[in-house]
């Protein structure tokens, strides 16, 4: 609880909000402009229609006989039945905006985790600078490295999702279906960015070990968070500012015991 108190202080101070409100606030916006648009366009083709036309030649006593067939399609039974009631349109709507809701609300957590990754060196560096000038900021990863990450755990990530579809339709568990994937994307690229920053693999691959649960927890706390609308956007800062505390003072107990050994 002392750790969460000291990073939430150390968010707000003014380098940490500028940080965290100028990047996302420009990504909120774009992202809900963007599925605004798409669910108007979406709602907008529920209430399409389509004129067909064709031409038919038949011969009769030898003499040709063009046919001309025109038929007005609007959109299909099912769809003109739900648009034709008041109640079940506005079902129609909300169902369009609510699944649409979701998957901005998952993507939103997927784009701001990659966002935050750039300005993790700039966070670290400013925690450091406040209470940790006595731990050597060492890191051991480069961009290369990280990229291929990424791109190997966001693989992992889809191939969770299609192998987790047949839990979707069952109550309680397609939450944590829905939800599991996205987690250990998130958990996996949250971990990297601020252990990379800071210690070697040697001590990396030391506190994983030794406090896996730990860092676990921590990490399925501020998912959670993030699963709360907008939070994602100005918190993303602060889970870095969290994680880092965590691993300079694991960093700095495993340099002190390594000195009086």
């Amino acid at each position: 609880m002392n750790l969460f108190a000291l990073s939430v202080k150390d968010f707000f101070t003014a380098k940490m909000l500028k940080c965290a409100i100028m990047p996302f606030v420009t990504t909120l916006v774009i992202m809900y402009v963007l599925f605004f648009m798409a669910a108007g366009s979406g709602l907008e083709s529920m209430h399409s229609s389509l004129t067909v036309h064709t031409t038919k030649t038949v011969i009769e006593n030898g003499i040709p006989h063009t046919q001309n067939f025109s038929a007005h399609v609007q959109n299909s039974s099912i769809i003109k039945f739900l648009m034709q009631y008041s109640i079940t349109s506005w079902l129609a709507v909300f169902l369009v905006y609510a699944i649409g809701g979701f998957f901005i609300l998952f993507a939103s957590i997927f784009i701001a985790i990659i966002i935050v990754g750039f300005m993790t060196p700039f966070v670290l560096k400013e925690l450091h600078a406040r209470h940790y000038s006595d731990v050597d900021m060492i890191g051991y990863s480069n961009a290369f490295e990280g990229l291929w990450l990424v791109v190997k755990w966001a693989f992992v990530m889809l191939i969770l999702f299609f192998l987790l579809i047949p839990f979707y339709f069952i109550p309680i568990l397609n939450i944590v279906a829905f939800n599991l994937p996205l987690y250990y994307f998130f958990h996996k690229i949250l971990i990297h960015d601020v252990s990379s920053n800071i210690s070697t693999k040697e001590e990396n691959s030391k506190i994983k070990y030794f406090k896996r649960g730990t860092l676990r927890a921590k990490t399925l706390l501020l998912y959670l968070i993030s699963l709360i609308p907008f939070a994602i956007f100005f918190g993303a800062i602060f889970y870095v500012i969290y994680i880092g505390n965590t691993y300079f003072i694991q960093v700095r107990k495993l340099r002190n015991e390594e000195k009086t050994k």
